[in-house]
């Protein structure tokens, strides 16, 4: 495949259960089912935690009953209905940068179509107070590449940071392509983010039909490509459809992403990272999304068995912090 017309496939390419046991998985989630089901917080955003938050949005119930609305970053419809109002007829945002800008768009507008965001990044701009990032459960971001690919199992971050400027462009005898996901995607920030690249350079393949954690986009010897860890472990063992194709996992630093007894995440892995919901400041106190969402004792932080069973570690006495703002 040309490579610089690269789409997505998008395919799950069967199952395999590896690892955590003979646990059955979880089951996975997608849109609110109906779509009618409108809920009481309308959620958008990251692709990498759009499961575990149907997940919660499944389990996490009050007197109305559930509570989260959680629309996945790609579907089988563009446009998606957040309320019952017909205004609230949006195109689906696909990625954190994109669920934050809806986010701020209904801020800004006051219609309340979204309530909060997914995000797998911290803020752009911390110079505002608009927003609130709340930390909710621990990831990593890896690189991936073509299982028995001649390429080394382990790259530096300077040799990640010379890829993904065209400054390296051959490892091991094998030519590199070094490919990105869309524009909006929160793992693709943090990742340019942790090997030091502001601008990827002209060789660095990336459009808008790339998904992130998607391993489809794997298919020669020389790829390399971001991926958010756990999103990696959820669709090994099944939780979610397993989109890995032929991308395996390589190690940074002489550091792999998991501990090889049970794959969780290890955590002395270079690019950790926190995953977050956010919401507007000025709606802390409502009692709503405090119950939901803020401190320790919140309704998504008491749920850690569905937290760890979509491949993300617990964050314990941070979980639900409300001390990082800001503004994309």
């Amino acid at each position: 495949m040309n490579v610089k017309s690269r789409v997505r496939i998008g395919a799950a390419v069967g199952t395999v259960a590896l690892g955590l046991g003979a646990l059955a998985a979880p089951a996975a989630y997608a849109d609110p089912s109906s779509a009618t089901d409108y809920r009481q917080l309308a959620g958008v955003g990251s692709d990498t935690t759009q499961d575990v938050m149907n997940a919660l949005g499944n389990a996490i119930t009050n007197s109305n009953g559930k509570v989260i609305a959680s629309w996945n970053a790609t579907g089988t419809t563009s446009t998606i209905t957040t309320k019952a109002s017909g205004s609230c007829t949006i195109n689906r945002p696909d990625g954190s940068g994109a669920g934050i800008t809806a986010l701020n768009t209904a801020l800004d507008g006051s219609t309340g179509c979204v309530d909060f965001a997914r995000s797998s990044r911290g803020p752009n701009n911390t110079t505002t107070t608009d927003l609130t990032f709340i930390p909710y459960a621990k990831d990593a971001v890896s690189w991936v590449k073509q299982d028995g690919s001649a390429l080394p199992d382990n790259l530096t971050t300077a040799q990640l940071q010379a890829i993904y400027t065209c400054s390296l462009t051959t490892l091991n005898g094998v030519a590199l392509t070094p490919i990105l996901p869309q524009s909006a995607s929160g793992t693709r920030a943090f990742f340019l983010s942790s090997i030091g690249v502001t601008t990827p350079g002209s060789c660095v393949t990336t459009n808008s039909s790339i998904q992130e954690n998607d391993g489809s986009v794997i298919d020669s010897a020389g790829d390399i490509f971001p991926y958010s860890v756990a999103q990696y472990t959820a669709q090994e063992t099944s939780v979610v459809d397993d989109r890995r194709g032929e991308a395996v996992l390589g190690s940074v630093d002489g550091q792999g992403p998991r501990n090889e007894d049970d794959l969780s995440l290890n955590l002395s892995f270079p690019y950790l990272r926190n995953v977050y919901n956010v919401v507007p400041t000025a709606k802390l106190s409502d009692t709503l999304i405090a119950d939901t969402f803020v401190g320790t004792g919140s309704k998504v932080c008491a749920n850690t068995s569905i937290i760890t069973d979509y491949g993300f570690g617990t964050l314990g006495s941070d979980c639900g912090s409300t001390t990082l703002k800001g503004e994309s």
